[in-house]
């Protein structure tokens, strides 16, 4: 008899769902590609019902439901800490009586999305604490038997940073450090005070800080000073702690008030207008605060190594999404080997509450090794054909050998293609499935891209997607990087021959392509390396300020509103004449 478990993340940002069947992960996806409001918040009642869909799982089926918060954990710390910081007994009853309402209301809510009773729902529940979630969705399904386990975030069930590590199924958790120090919090901040005001937009950040100069790192690190057991905020620089993070769910998308104080701005200067210029003393910040918060994760790498010895690593949480820092941990830290999973972030919490579940609580033993992202849903030719009548586009179905060299003759020819092919990618990179494509030798291509289809700054850099049998010819570290969640230096002598997607400081966030895991993409990247000598094509997310596409209808759509000169839809050739 199989053994099923759905794995929530709801009521947080990139609100999400997976299925494990028999401990295999059969089915993940983000709710924000289904009603295409990005970092969607609330509850992932669409991704439920497709993950079900997917593996023919009904309500009754289903033996545990998984949620990636618990508002019991930590309760004492979250007391004590109102208390000493005079919130008032109210407010705090107030606010963990809300969060337990919807841990509580959970059973219904997953009954209202499959339109059945409520008693139809035998399911167990279980609430999982936010960080032991995502050691979950890291640990069990890496390639190491033993690792130690770094997660940081910017706070989920009042804890910011937790140190775990020990075997695949059975680690033990170190040390924690709790709310109001954390680091993301420091990101956050800092990316509002920068004028960069969205939920999640600490990956812009992090793209302008090559352009700056480290010249504020003296204030950043008045901000965040190292301690013996790793770091505390100082809190004179900022107002969450006695005002709390103000955030709010319009419709389901995030939204957070700034929380950085006076002083702060007095030292730094005036704010950043969201619309107004970039200048280099904004460069410089951004550059200061990654400088630092580079500094603060391999101080705590060097901790936990000293608490758990082992050459293998697993980063997770959401400033694992830090590529940059993940680039340099094997140079600056005693960690060899790093793992960091396709939703280190909080939508990975789906999938690492029911992995906690099927290790921690169930107590087995039996492994799943995640080694791709393609958890999505994926359409067929016919769905394709549907939407491209309904389009009234030109088209040409062609085989597989033709479609990869139609491609390739396009992209040399200066032209950019969309690439929408099997199951979608779970986790915030484009890998191939659901992407836009270029060739990384043209200079101007990068400006072609912002300036036609994805209408965004243009400090931001692109990504290259390279055969990972070429990937030590052209990066300093010879690393695999399946899910963009590295930052290298690209080699001198290589750098000229891909400037489209060699960032300001000569680095590249590079995607490492496996013939076994993506067999399309590695044919149509060596068949680019067969006809121009270049092992890697300029890969960007298939979107134009929007969720990454998940129907043909929503990727034509694209194709029409911007001006990319191609896109191929399964087996499908669309021009527009």
């Amino acid at each position: 008899m199989q053994n099923i478990i759905l794995g929530i993340n709801a009521f947080h940002g990139d609100s999400s769902a997976a299925l494990l069947v028999d401990g295999r992960l059969v089915a993940a996806v983000e709710e924000e590609r289904f009603n295409r409001v990005k970092h969607w918040a609330g509850f992932p009642a669409e991704s439920i019902r497709w993950c079900l869909g997917q593996a023919g799982v009904a309500a009754g089926d289903i033996d545990h439901v998984s949620v990636s918060f618990n508002p019991r954990a930590n309760w004492q710390v979250k007391a004590g800490f109102a208390l000493r910081n005079f919130v008032s007994a109210r407010d705090y009853i107030l606010a963990r009586a809300k969060r337990q309402g919807k841990q509580r209301s959970l059973r219904q809510s997953l009954a209202d999305a499959l339109g059945c009773p409520e008693a139809t729902i035998r399911a167990q529940f279980h609430s999982v604490e936010h960080h032991q979630a995502h050691v979950a969705s890291g640990l069990p399904v890496s390639p190491f038997d033993d690792a130690a386990v770094l997660s940081v975030d910017g706070m989920g069930d009042f804890v910011s940073t937790m140190m775990a590590g020990g075997g695949a199924t059975d680690w033990q958790v170190f040390s924690k450090i709790y709310y109001p120090h954390s680091i993301g919090l420091l990101y956050s901040a800092m990316t509002m005070y920068l004028g960069f005001l969205n939920y999640g937009d600490e990956y812009k950040v992090m793209g302008l800080a090559p352009y700056g100069k480290p010249n504020y790192v003296d204030q950043m690190r008045r901000m965040i000073p190292l301690t013996a057991d790793g770091f505390r905020l100082n809190l004179d620089y900022f107002r969450h702690h006695r005002e709390g993070i103000r955030l709010g769910w319009q419709g389901g998308s995030p939204d957070v008030a700034p929380f950085y104080s006076q002083r702060l701005v007095a030292e730094l200067g005036p704010v950043r207008e969201a619309r107004a210029e970039v200048t280099e003393k904004h460069q410089d910040i951004a550059a200061s605060l990654q400088v630092v918060t580079e500094d603060v994760i391999m101080h705590l790498l060097k901790i936990l190594h000293r608490m758990h010895p082992s050459d293998n690593l697993v980063m997770v949480g959401g400033v694992a999404m830090n590529s940059v820092a993940n680039g340099k941990i094997t140079s600056r830290t005693p960690f060899k080997n790093v793992y960091i999973p396709p939703g280190a972030a909080d939508n990975g919490g789906s999938f690492g509450s029911a992995y906690y579940v099927w290790h921690r609580i169930l107590g087995r033993k039996e492994r799943f090794h995640l080694d791709h992202a393609l958890w999505g849903p994926g359409v067929d030719d016919a769905a394709c054909e549907a939407a491209i009548r309904e389009a009234k586009l030109p088209v040409r179905k062609l085989s597989e050998a033709q479609l990869i060299q139609t491609a390739i003759d396009t992209m040399v020819r200066g032209e950019i293609i969309g690439w929408f092919q099997g199951r979608m990618e779970f986790g915030a990179r484009a890998l191939g499935s659901r992407s836009l494509l270029a060739d990384p030798r043209r200079t101007d291509i990068r400006d072609i891209v912002n300036l036609k289809i994805k209408f965004r700054e243009k400090f931001r850099p692109f990504a290259p997607s390279i055969l990972e049998e070429y990937a030590a010819e052209y990066f300093e570290r010879d690393e695999p990087a399946p899910y963009m969640e590295k930052v290298f230096k690209i080699k001198p002598e290589k750098r000229a021959l891909i400037p489209a997607v060699t960032h300001v400081d000569g680095t590249g966030r590079l995607q490492t392509v496996s013939k076994r895991t993506s067999p399309l993409y590695w044919k149509l990247i060596d068949g680019f390396r067969v006809r121009t000598g270049i092992p890697l094509v300029l890969n960007t997310s298939l979107n134009e300020n929007e969720p990454i596409v998940n129907t043909p209808k929503e990727a034509l759509s694209c194709f029409l509103r911007t001006r990319m000169d191609a896109i191929a839809l399964g087996s499908y050739w669309v021009t527009r004449e």
